[in-house]
């Protein structure tokens, strides 16, 4: 992404939000019309392009910005309070209560907390605390919006990261993760099923162990057993996702695989799984509605942390990420890979938690030294 193409995509997201979130959330179930006309905005930024600018001297790796979304598991009761302050995060929570049918921001300011971890729930209320924190980033320092050359979003957050990246509007992009919530709730429900973060050492076979606790779920009688890696997140750090039962024999026996530390994850079921397939049509269907553009900033896929290169390719993806595991281990190589001695970009984790920026520090540490994340919780006014 060159630095015109970015600074188009600063331009498209200044512009475009103020009216989409006024207008266009009356008629679900079925998507609202779009309110920003992203073909126009890629015309723009086509002509941005072509027009000459000798005079414009390339901007330093240094000056450049990379967005992170959160995903599902970094929400927390009071977050938005720090956003508040920003008229158009404001507009995003009142086009969310027309989309959604319930107030997202009196839940995620006040809970309950068990309401708010549900799957139907927790999703739609990071992806919108995600792009609501970029418009406070958009607010206290601009350049950085300006200067994004590429985005990144954790499962229910690559949502976020392509609506920021102008490949879908606000609205349509909320009511697809509606559906995607919902619909991996459902998933969730029909079988007892969860997740575990495993911290292992060089030797730790994860495979492996994945394969014993599926034969011991054999034995208990599931005919099925799902037991597999879904989330790799740095060196020797896994989540391992299927049926409890697999998941308590991995927690019994870590020590025979490696494993340094285990721990249950607050969440419903084995995302990232074939647990998750019934999820698949209803998040299919909903897509084939939306109008998804090319991205204006590179977006990385979760499910093989390249480079979405076009609107069929990130709808195709997006469902195939639903029961494919998230690679954001190799995503993260994929953005900061860079010749020695070239600066790395300043980082930011926009929407609640500072769990992205843990593992970057954990993948890149030099990359991590120019991270920062957007308060959520409380208003603060020294920035981001």
């Amino acid at each position: 992404m060159s630095l015109r193409g970015a600074r188009a995509a600063g331009a498209a997201w200044a512009r475009g939000w103020g009216a989409g979130c006024r207008r266009g959330a009356s008629d679900l179930p079925r998507p609202p019309p779009r309110a920003v006309d992203v073909a126009e905005l890629l015309r723009d930024a086509t002509v941005a392009e072509e027009r000459p600018r000798a005079a414009e001297a390339r901007r330093p790796p240094g000056q450049c910005s990379v967005l992170l979304f959160p995903g599902q598991g970094s929400q927390l009761v009071g977050m938005g309070r720090g956003l508040l302050r920003f008229p158009r995060a404001r507009e995003l929570y009142a086009a969310a209560r027309s989309v959604l049918g319930y107030d997202l921001l009196e839940l995620s300011l006040h809970g309950p907390q068990e309401a708010l971890d549900r799957t139907a729930h927790c999703q739609p209320a990071v992806f919108v605390a995600s792009l609501a924190a970029v418009e406070k980033l958009q607010h206290l320092q601009p350049a950085v919006i300006e200067n994004c050359v590429a985005a990144a979003g954790f499962s229910v957050g690559e949502f976020a990261a392509l609506v920021f990246a102008g490949a879908m509007e606000f609205t349509e992009g909320l009511y697809a993760v509606k559906i995607r919530a919902e619909a991996m709730q459902a998933a969730s429900e029909a079988v007892p099923s969860g997740m575990l973060s495993v911290l292992g050492k060089p030797q730790s076979k994860f495979s492996f162990a994945c394969l014993e606790a599926q034969e011991h779920c054999k034995t208990l009688g599931i005919a099925d057993p799902v037991c597999e890696v879904a989330n790799y997140l740095f060196p020797d750090c896994r989540v391992i996702s299927g049926h409890l039962e697999a998941l308590q024999f991995l927690q019994k026996n870590s020590s025979k695989y490696h494993f340094r530390r285990t721990k249950m994850l607050p969440v419903s079921g084995g995302f990232h799984t074939r647990l998750m397939e019934p999820a698949l049509e209803p998040l299919t269907q909903v897509l084939k509605s939306v109008g998804v553009k090319k991205p204006l900033v590179s977006v990385h896929s979760n499910v093989d942390g390249k480079r979405y290169m076009h609107p069929k390719h990130i709808q195709k993806l997006l469902v195939q990420q639903v029961v494919s595991p998230v690679k954001w281990e190799q995503t993260m190589h994929a953005i900061y890979e860079r010749k020695k001695g070239v600066e790395f970009p300043k980082t930011f984790e926009v929407g609640p938690g500072k769990q992205l920026g843990a593992i970057l520090k954990s993948c890149n540490l030099q990359a991590w030294k120019s991270y920062q994340n957007v308060e959520v919780l409380a208003d603060d006014d020294g920035g981001a």
